[in-house]
């Protein structure tokens, strides 16, 4: 039965077919719209999804199941600040008691982590770097997990025993040692020396807060308090100004994604408590995954949208030409309703006319719309991705628009009365 209504729909598809062959000029410009249309929603919805699976991976590597507490500082007038007349130091931040009552307080943590961050200048012979050192303990690299390169890691043993050592991160090894043995060097950070006891892989965040940077020095917490205390202190010709903080980020560490909503109110509700001014901020990696995740779907909804105009103005040239055509084809539409062809032939021929232009359109502009977000990762290294939906998205509403912009011109052919269409010249 299906092969029958086949055959019999054959004769009108071969028709359709020479009919856009045989006005291939205004058959192709009549497609462009259709082409450009599909192309755009493909390659726009790609672009999109691109920069949002980015920054969902950013935030995916923040850990889901953790909680990020950061020092801030407070504005100038909030600031508790202590000294002479040519030296300020401000003190806020987080404190070593603020872990502890985490730890004690907030249930359903399985581990902490502990971490001072100061920019501080590194060398090794001539050559020198300013790098982020990390203040922290050995939980750090299990919580933020980075690739280990070469070496090792820190030890609870470096930590007891206040060893010098450090874990760089690869950029900042390319950089300050290059040329050089790495692991087992000895560099000198501000006014400490240091060997060098691994190397780890870093990431950068993309538009997401990172815990690491691209020259990162690690250190154990202990040494940096017994090599730099607490305070950071900057000299100028004006005078001396500072800032002393005990913990510059707090990483908590949940026993599962269940337990983060709740602890992270928990937390804000210790702090509060024992923090008289706004120095402390929280940020909660899956909240943020799902915000950004619901701001996905209204970005893709905008751009398809936008992208679905092209695909508009190409139904509505589809429609133009198509009633073109029936001007042009009015007396051979008379002659088939006189030798007996049905209503419904005639609007199946022409719908047959508009879905080879439509087809034709789509399968163009699905190319076009697989090339153009190709083109732009390689020449821009901006990531990318074409979803399987979005170009069966894209055409299926070339068709569907092909379809219902088609079949207005193919009723009112099917409606021309066959007298005066054979009397048409």
């Amino acid at each position: 039965m299906r092969s029958g209504k086949i055959g019999y729909l054959w004769p009108f598809v071969k028709l359709g077919l020479t009919d856009v062959w045989r006005h291939k000029t205004r058959s192709f410009l009549t497609m462009l719209g259709m082409v450009f249309g599909v192309g755009s929603v493909v390659a726009m919805l790609a672009v999109g999804e691109g920069a949002s699976q980015q920054s969902i991976d950013s935030i995916k590597k923040l850990g889901s199941d953790n909680i990020m507490v950061l020092s801030v500082k407070p504005s100038s007038e909030e600031t508790g600040s202590t000294g002479q007349a040519r030296g300020s130091l401000a003190v806020y931040g987080l404190l070593y008691e603020d872990a502890d009552r985490i730890l004690e307080t907030v249930p359903g943590v399985k581990s902490l982590v502990k971490a001072r961050m100061t920019q501080r200048v590194a060398r090794v012979g001539e050559r020198q770097l300013e790098m982020r050192v990390v203040e922290t303990t050995p939980e750090w690299f299990g919580i933020v997990n980075r690739p280990l390169l070469d070496g090792r890691v820190l030890s609870e043993r470096d930590l007891a025993y206040r060893a010098n050592v450090c874990v760089l991160t690869e950029h900042g090894v390319r950089r300050l040692l290059s040329g050089r043995e790495m692991v087992g060097q000895r560099i000198r950070i501000a006014s400490g020396v240091f060997e060098v006891i691994g190397i780890v892989q870093n990431e950068s965040g993309g538009t997401v807060r990172a815990p690491d940077s691209e020259a990162d020095g690690y250190i154990p917490l202990t040494t940096g308090t017994k090599l730099f205390g607490e305070a950071n202190i900057r000299y100028s010709a004006g005078g001396m100004e500072g800032e002393k903080v005990e913990l510059s980020e707090i990483i908590v560490h949940m026993k599962g994604t269940e337990y983060v909503e709740a602890a992270s109110r928990a937390i804000e509700s210790v702090l509060k408590r024992f923090h008289k001014k706004p120095d402390y901020k929280i940020d909660v990696p899956l909240a943020l995954l799902r915000e950004t995740e619901k701001n996905k779907r209204t970005f893709n909804i905008v751009l398809g949208a936008i992208a679905g105009i092209s695909l508009l103005v190409g139904g509505i040239g589809i429609m133009n030409i198509m009633l073109a055509s029936v001007t042009e084809r009015t007396k051979e539409i008379g002659i088939r309703r006189a030798i007996g062809a049905r209503k419904s032939l005639i609007v199946v021929q022409f719908l047959i006319n508009t879905c080879v232009l439509s087809i034709t359109g789509g399968i163009v502009g699905l190319a076009l719309g697989v090339a153009i977000p190709l083109l732009i990762t390689l020449f821009t290294a901006m990531p990318t991705v074409v979803q399987p939906y979005s170009l069966a998205l894209a055409f299926g509403i070339s068709v569907g628009i092909g379809i219902v912009f088609g079949l207005y011109p193919a009723m009112r052919a099917a409606a021309l009365d066959p007298i005066e269409a054979l009397r048409h010249e």
